[in-house]
């Protein structure tokens, strides 16, 4: 069994908020408008609480964007869901089945 990660991994939001954007000098205005989307549909993914995931369609933005393919943002966000989720649904009563051989 794998051992479970203490800490959630970083939401993708996060990363653009303190990594990404001012790496490329970009305000949140500006970034927006080179995504192709409202300032507010970007404000929601980076926001601080209860952030927004990013969705595919965004993925394939800011894979463009930044020059490093979608997989990573879609990759990022598959992380911090699955982190969550495995803490929020209990599986104690899910039997785990073995196919007949």
């Amino acid at each position: 069994m794998a051992l479970k990660r203490a800490l959630p991994p970083t939401h993708p939001g996060e990363i653009l908020r303190e990594d990404v954007l001012p790496a490329l000098d970009l305000s949140v205005i500006d970034a927006a408008a080179k995504l192709g989307v409202t300032r507010q549909t970007l404000h929601r993914i980076i926001a601080k609480r209860n952030p927004r995931p990013v969705t595919p369609e965004m993925a394939v933005r800011l894979g463009k964007l930044c020059g490093n393919g979608p997989r990573l943002w879609l990759n990022l966000q598959s992380a911090y869901d699955l982190w969550h989720a495995e803490r929020r649904i209990d599986t104690r009563k899910i039997p785990t089945l073995q196919a007949a051989e």
